[in-house]
């Protein structure tokens, strides 16, 4: 197993813990359409770690609604945890197309111009 610094150096930029309102937005059973209201708990520019009520599978893509801006970005879902005493599952995700600043927030590595 990795060391957590050989991790950290691993890492593309910082990781902010933060709560930020969010919405999942994917295709249910069926393909349904699924709107499931949900928290980012810690944000990068390149993923996060959502909690939610839903599981998708393990490489699937979903949509994710910032709930301060409004804005929606496309992820691909790469960790699962086992739900919690509360139902809720944590998933770790990375933005397939990266933007400028979907989280509205500075990242402690960024230069300040």
């Amino acid at each position: 197993m990795a060391s957590a610094r050989a991790m950290i150096e691993r890492r593309r930029s910082s990781r902010v813990l933060i709560r930020i309102p969010v919405k999942v937005l994917s295709k249910g059973a069926f393909g349904t359409p699924l709107d499931t209201p949900a928290e980012a708990i810690a944000v990068s520019r390149y993923g996060a770690l959502i909690r939610t009520p839903y599981s998708p599978d393990l490489g699937a893509r979903i949509e994710v609604l910032n709930g301060l801006s409004q804005e929606t970005q496309e992820f691909r879902v790469i960790r699962i945890s086992d739900a919690k005493e509360d139902g809720q599952y944590e998933l770790g995700v990375e933005t397939l197309y990266p933007t400028h600043n979907f989280w509205g927030i500075q990242f402690p590595d960024e230069s300040r111009a």
